[in-house]
């Protein structure tokens, strides 16, 4: 793997900071991301991936304490988070009200999806731009994901380029609610164990 400068992070921001979308390495693969709180960032991210704009994407907060600030994570949520955070696990909670989340994150049912991710350069991306960023994978809907900037296709603003990433498992998706975890798609962690 590659270094990744801190000017380079420095760029990747100013780009999500004026609505673009940047390419970045997670623990699990490539990500497309853009800042949760620019609808029109938000729906390039839609447009690139291909993807309908009633499915939402799952945001990388900097900490439990920004996660906290636009979701609900309950005592259950915060057990999970002080347990696997940072890591793969994505935890779908209630999302707060009037936080200034752009259309396509949170889901009809109120909720969003959202991890701390173990990938520091990740966590520098949202922690510099002070905001959730969406992270999907960085391949069009039904393609298999990126593990090298390389093999990105899709046009972003600005590339973080980390060389070839190990091949991991997805995140585990974990939907909590009523103080009971459902798995929605069972990734490298188990959030049972």
């Amino acid at each position: 793997m590659k270094r990744i400068s801190k000017e380079s992070i420095k760029e990747a921001i100013e780009a999500l900071r004026h609505g673009g979308v940047v390419v970045f390495p997670t623990e699990t693969s490539y990500g497309l991301s853009a800042d949760a709180t620019n609808a029109r960032a938000v729906a390039r991210v839609a447009r690139l991936k291909g993807r309908p704009s009633e499915k939402t994407f799952p945001l990388i907060v900097s900490s439990t304490a920004m996660a906290d600030r636009y979701a609900h994570l309950r005592c259950l949520g915060h057990r999970l988070a002080k347990k696997f955070w940072p890591g793969p696990l994505t935890l779908v909670v209630e999302a707060r009200k009037n936080v200034g989340l752009a259309r396509g994150i949170v889901a009809r049912d109120g909720t969003v999806a959202l991890r701390v991710s173990s990938n520091e350069t990740a966590r520098a991306l949202a922690r510099g731009l002070g905001r959730p960023i969406v992270s999907t994978s960085a391949n069009r809907a039904g393609e298999p994901p990126a593990y090298d900037a390389l093999d990105v296709t899709l046009k972003a603003d600005f590339i973080l380029d980390d060389g070839r990433l190990p091949r991991r498992k997805p995140s585990t998706i974990v939907h909590v609610v009523q103080g009971k975890i459902e798995v929605l798609r069972q990734g490298s962690v188990d959030p049972k164990a």
